[in-house]
């Protein structure tokens, strides 16, 4: 467990470089028995804690939630939680402290919020590694050269929480799922009521439920994955802008055409001949 001194915290989120984001606190802890805090106080800094073996639980003012390995538990910062191990199967734990005046509203954005603290990995390995990475530079000194690293592996680390979104379970599942669909079926269209059908939701629900996970409303998500595979296909290939436009999910090229000079300020043709890269 490296737990930097709070002066020192208090001195490097003040200082060029460190304002965003420092590591305050950081450790492993292998088949944690008995392991658990219950902080009627809250802390000032996030907590993150990723499971890779056993279970636990955490709770905020939202509930309870079970925690098993694959899982990572995010706590906002200035909330009061508790979270602690099994008592038949106790977790094993990478965690780690964050505060920086930028931490809070990272959070919000990326929707990593007390009414949804525990997230599925899908890639717990990566998270791992980086997790490593921060215990190392923490574990060198507590010079502003390794503090830098550390913090630099720790945004990265919570960009990539961010943007897994995978949740526990419920209708945040089914938006992940809906937002897949999506993405796998950019060439077609599909309605808003059919997306909130198939997650057996209200269209409604499902349209406030869907902007406030992904970040954008059904049709503007679905916009710019088609405008993405446009500018890829206009990038890479020498195929008609007909045939892109077709190929994205508009049959009329015109239309096609007025869309993408709305999000990119230019046409499709003019789009293809700017040096890019």
């Amino acid at each position: 467990m490296l737990v930097l001194p709070r002066p020192r915290v208090r001195e490097y989120l003040q200082q060029p470089g460190t304002t965003h984001l420092v590591v305050t606190d950081c450790g492993y802890f292998p088949d944690a028995q008995s392991h658990g805090r219950n902080r009627i106080l809250p802390v000032t800094q996030a907590i993150v804690m990723v499971c890779v073996k056993g279970k636990g639980w955490c709770s905020t003012e939202a509930g309870r939630f079970e925690v098993s390995a694959g899982q990572v538990v995010i706590l906002e910062p200035g909330r009061p939680h508790a979270y602690g191990a099994d008592g038949d199967d106790p977790w094993t734990l990478w965690w780690l402290h964050v505060a920086g005046r930028e931490v809070s509203e990272f959070l919000t954005v990326a929707g990593m919020t007390n009414e949804a603290p525990v997230r599925n990995l899908s890639d717990v390995y990566r998270i791992v590694t980086l997790m490593t990475e921060v215990v190392q530079w923490m574990e060198r000194d507590s010079t502003t050269q390794s503090l830098l690293a550390a913090g630099g592996a720790a945004w990265h680390l919570l960009a990539l929480l961010a943007s897994d979104r995978t949740t526990t379970g419920g209708t945040a599942d089914a938006i992940d799922k809906a937002a897949a669909y999506l993405r796998s079926h950019v060439n077609e269209h599909v309605s808003i009521e059919e997306l909130a059908s198939m997650a057996r939701l209200s269209s409604s629900h499902f349209g406030a439920q869907f902007r406030k996970q992904i970040g954008y409303p059904v049709l503007q998500y679905q916009t710019q994955l088609r405008m993405a595979r446009a500018r890829e296909k206009l990038d890479t290939t020498n195929d008609t802008i007909s045939s892109i436009a077709e190929s994205v999910g508009y049959p009329d090229p015109f239309y096609f055409a007025r869309q993408f000079k709305q999000i990119h300020g230019v046409t499709p043709r003019q789009y293809r001949t700017q040096h890019k890269g």
